[in-house]
């Protein structure tokens, strides 16, 4: 299934992509744009914990909330390299 949303971080990350020449800049803002899929991710993955619980799907509910965690672990390990080191390559 089409998501109009992932498409349209995708589609923003190509033009990116194509308009960035800066190597240390287009690394910050595809990173960016890494977390910005994640952030989309963890939004709907609680979304649907909270719908399964209200509607008594709790079999679902561990499944889902191990995809959440793992979605908070990736976007954690993108700040970290964000902040670390991306980011300030990208500033110098």
């Amino acid at each position: 299934m089409d998501c109009e949303a992932i498409d349209g971080i995708i589609k923003e990350a190509k033009h990116v992509a194509k308009n960035v020449d800066d190597k240390e800049v287009l690394d910050a803002a595809l990173l960016a744009s890494a977390q910005a899929v994640e952030h989309y991710e963890i939004t709907r993955y609680g979304t649907l914990i909270a719908w399964a619980k209200e509607l008594g799907y709790t079999a679902a509910v561990k499944p889902l909330e191990a995809n959440l965690n793992e979605e908070y672990a990736t976007d954690k390990t993108l700040t970290s390299l964000a902040e670390k080191r991306v980011n300030r390559l990208a500033a110098a």
